[in-house]
């Protein structure tokens, strides 16, 4: 059972759990969700299979860092202006 894109799995999946950590419905929720993903997919041996599910979850990490930096953007920019109205 030496599969060369095991490391990449495991590296994906420590990657979604350091990412999770912020999740706005709690890590707990987000570790949960992750765990069912990835058992769902335990018993696909192709190794193409296997890349587009790496990619997937690459795509995923990429989707959530765009999630959290709008949600920063949007505090900061409560805290500068507030609930002011939009000047046109």
């Amino acid at each position: 059972m030496a599969n060369p894109l095991r490391g990449e799995v495991v590296k994906l999946y420590k990657n979604l759990l350091y990412v999770g950590r912020e999740y706005p419905k709690g890590a707990t929720y987000f570790r949960e969700r992750l765990k069912c993903a990835f058992m769902k997919n335990k018993d696909v041996t192709d190794p193409e299979k296997i890349s587009t599910l790496v990619k997937r979850g690459n795509f995923v990490i990429k989707e959530l860092e765009a999630l959290y930096f709008l949600r920063k953007y949007r505090t900061m920019k409560q805290r500068y202006y507030g609930d002011e109205p939009v000047k046109k």
